[in-house]
């Protein structure tokens, strides 16, 4: 038995009906220079000889009973790769459109928990480059609409894993006979049992280890920084209020927006000591800033993004499980200039480093356990606590570096990959940004009941480049090499000592009566 960490654990509790937890991925191939349509059949028998490559894919859940600990991944005794796999034939309704919109109905629906977490539909029958009605037929291929649950994987390992399920070579390999697997033994329920009172008598101590360590790191950070200095983290519910957080729906609509990688690296040169991701996430500002202004929202307080960091060992090849700090930053949306906003972007990022690594997010969650995160998260969206109050965040952006050289499947070439990542409650828009062989796409995961008008935002996406590329042309060199100092870290570290000072005042004053 492997159990789950608090991380992992916390995805399956904060799912619920109009929150399914999984991360999606639209793969669309070309097989124009295959001999022959590549079957459902031969993906069968080419997944299965891969099958050993992904243990989770053959390990479902054993849940603890009366929940008195975190589940546990155990070997599907029953498992049956057909139970995982859908077939869907587009026919006259070929295009992209229609591949997005069946993408999004799928997404949209819950894995079943009877079985490993994961699901893929063949989608046969599609065109690629073929958009408009009336347009020449395009090159023959294929989709795959892929569902894996976020208790498994993170975003980054997910690209792993696709990675390692594809092959480097446009040649079709041999498909090999599938590895010999026997599951191990299904654990008694007395055994569960057991080792959950042995983790319940554990817990004490593991949380005081964890509160030392996470005070020591702090505490050094405190000194290294000095305390008027640091730049310390958000008050809770600071985020402006947005149109995207209002209480979701079930619905789910998936907006791509491809660019060449090249037009970013330019824009980074350009704007000196700045990272690629600085430049993504300003992108992503402008974008919102642009959508926002386009639904008459006032832009004059800046959003805040959730930003997930791999903190995955490169030592540590274990592709499965959620390996993820995060950081909350300042996205400088009140910044009319696109260029300088990256720059702030990037002071922001760099002035939130001490807290970023300090202390790793399964390691947060231990501290406050998966039951209570849930618990925590459900009174947030039942008490529309975002609508009242400022949220915590407005958005989650995963900027996520995938293969630079092509990847195939027996011949048939991966030509783009779409993704959707988990909406939360109160939180009706994401955005994961994937490269792949010299593009970029970014990827909006959106609730359409409330983000309105989406379809929008891909072409916000294209003039924010222009104007960002513009920006940065015309900015002054000078002022690329002046350092930043009034930055919103800066005065939400004033926020955020005013808050101590006056509970202290507070709790002092008590004493006193």
């Amino acid at each position: 038995m492997r159990q789950l960490s608090e991380l992992d654990a916390s995805f399956l509790y904060l799912e619920s009906a109009n929150a399914p937890m999984h991360i999606g991925s639209i793969y669309l191939f070309d097989a124009s220079e295959r001999d022959t349509p590549l079957a459902f059949s031969t993906f069968i028998a080419y997944l299965r000889s891969r099958l050993h490559v992904v243990p989770v894919f053959r390990q479902r859940l054993k849940e603890i009973p009366l929940r008195l600990g975190r589940p546990y991944w155990i070997d599907d005794p029953e498992f049956s790769i057909e139970r995982h796999l859908a077939y869907v034939s587009l026919g006259e309704n070929s295009r992209e459109a229609n591949l997005m919109t069946l993408a999004s109905k799928i997404i949209e629906e819950p894995l079943k928990r009877d079985r490993p977490l994961w699901h893929i539909t063949f989608v046969d029958g599609f065109r690629l480059g073929e958009e408009k009605e009336g347009s020449e037929k395009g090159r023959e291929g294929f989709a795959l609409i892929v569902k894996l649950h976020h208790a498994a994987i993170d975003a980054f390992s997910g690209e792993e894993i696709i990675s390692k399920l594809l092959e480097y070579t446009p040649k079709p390999q041999p498909i090999n006979a599938p590895r010999p697997w026997q599951p191990r033994p299904k654990p008694s329920e007395e055994r569960v049992i057991v080792q959950a009172g042995v983790n319940i008598l554990r817990t004490p101590w593991r949380f005081a280890s964890l509160a030392v360590g996470a005070a020591e790191t702090t505490a050094r950070g405190l000194i290294q920084k000095q305390l008027l200095k640091i730049p310390l983290p958000f008050p809770l519910f600071s985020a402006p209020h947005s149109p995207f957080n209002r209480k979701i729906t079930p619905n789910r609509q998936i907006v791509p927006a491809k660019i060449e990688l090249s037009r970013l690296k330019a824009v980074k040169a350009a704007l000196g000591d700045v990272t690629l991701n600085d430049v993504v996430l300003g992108l992503c500002a402008e974008t919102l800033r642009r959508y926002l202004g386009n639904q008459g929202t006032n832009t004059g307080q800046s959003l805040i993004a959730m930003t997930p960091i791999s903190v995955r060992s490169s030592t540590l090849r274990r592709t499965t499980g959620n390996q993820m700090s995060a950081m909350l930053l300042d996205l400088a949306t009140n910044e009319s200039d696109p260029a300088r906003r990256i720059r702030k972007i990037h002071w922001n990022a760099v002035s939130s480093e001490p807290y970023r690594d300090a202390i790793a997010a399964d390691r947060l969650t231990e501290l406050l356990p998966s039951s209570m995160l849930a618990l925590s998260a459900r009174l947030y969206s039942e008490l529309q606590i975002a609508q009242r109050y400022r949220p915590v965040f407005n958005l989650a952006i995963t900027n996520v570096p995938g293969p630079q050289v092509p990847l195939y499947l027996q011949g048939a070439k991966l030509t783009q990959q779409y993704n959707a990542a988990p909406l939360f409650d109160s939180m009706g828009l994401v955005i994961v940004a994937v490269s792949y062989q010299g593009s970029l796409t970014l990827n909006f995961t959106v609730c359409p009941d409330v983000v309105t008008q989406s379809d929008s935002l891909r072409s916000h996406v294209h003039d924010s480049l222009e104007a960002i590329e513009k920006a940065a042309s015309e900015l002054d060199p000078e002022e690329m090499h002046t350092p930043l100092t009034e930055t919103r870290s800066q005065t939400l570290t004033d926020d955020a000592m005013g808050l101590l000072e006056s509970a202290l005042k507070r709790l002092t004053g008590r004493f006193r009566r």
